[in-house]
């Protein structure tokens, strides 16, 4: 009887067949990686990464895998790809200001940005016991609660989730969707001069939705922003729960 030589599967094989076995993809295994490499200061600001045949060969994948995953740094806002030369790495932070008016479109372009905000989703939910405090609203009251997601230059740079009283702002959804901007949102019922009236700042780790949004890996740190906003008069107009990747971000409070 014939028999088959059992092959010699090298330690990159292996390797290779347990994240597959595990639903990992090669390219985000070696992003990953790079990613918690540039993290931790074994690639400095500045520093190119290895070429791709290098990586690849590291690796046992192909230049295709290899350049999916370098691509995949860059939406992170990690690394920048300079044509004929290699990929270097860029982890210079954003300072974001928190101060009486904190306006995340203001605050990116005077940084030299462009600003960009998406709604992810919305709807009427009543307003929790916290949600509704903030808002100096009755409990279970009826809010609309906006997901958004918000960029620098294209990398994602927080999530938030914003509650307004659904009476008052019914078509908040529809109009962000447009315009893109709370402020705008505002303006359209005839608030102006919206300022901070307070923000709490902890730490936390994102959950498999908040990685996908950020582009983050799973349980990567966050910085959570709690906050509310009120009108000239003192009267509330939204409550925020934003959370920031806390590598791509700098938290300046101003006084």
């Amino acid at each position: 009887m014939l028999t088959r030589t059992p092959r010699n599967t090298s330690t990159k094989d292996r390797t290779k067949d347990q994240l597959l076995a595990r639903g990992i993809t090669l390219w985000r295994r070696i992003s990953d990686d790079y990613e918690q490499m540039i993290l931790v200061g074994k690639y400095q600001n500045g520093t190119r990464l290895p070429a791709e045949t290098e990586i690849a060969e590291n690796y046992g994948v192909n230049r295709h895998t290899v350049r999916r995953a370098l691509a995949e740094l860059a939406a992170r806002g990690m690394v920048r790809s300079e044509r004929g030369s290699g990929t270097y790495v860029k982890t210079g932070k954003l300072d974001y200001r928190i101060g009486a008016r904190t306006r995340f479109s203001e605050i990116v372009t005077a940084a030299g940005h462009d600003a960009q905000g998406r709604l992810l989703s919305h709807r009427v939910e009543p307003a929790s016991e916290e949600i509704a405090r903030r808002l100096g609203l009755p409990p279970e009251a009826p809010v609309i609660r906006l997901e958004i997601v918000r960029a620098a230059d294209r990398v994602p740079v927080s999530v938030a989730t914003t509650w307004l009283c659904a009476q008052r702002f019914r078509d908040a959804a529809k109009l962000f969707r447009s315009a893109r901007s709370i402020t705008k949102v505002l303006n359209h019922y005839g608030i102006d001069g919206y300022r901070r009236q307070w923000t709490r700042v902890t730490a936390g780790f994102t959950d498999a939705s908040d990685a996908a949004r950020l582009r983050l890996s799973v349980h990567r740190p966050v910085l959570v922003v709690d906050s509310v906003d009120v009108t000239a008069d003192g009267m509330p107009v939204l409550t925020t729960c934003g959370r920031f990747a806390a590598d791509r971000v700098a938290l300046v409070v101003e006084s």
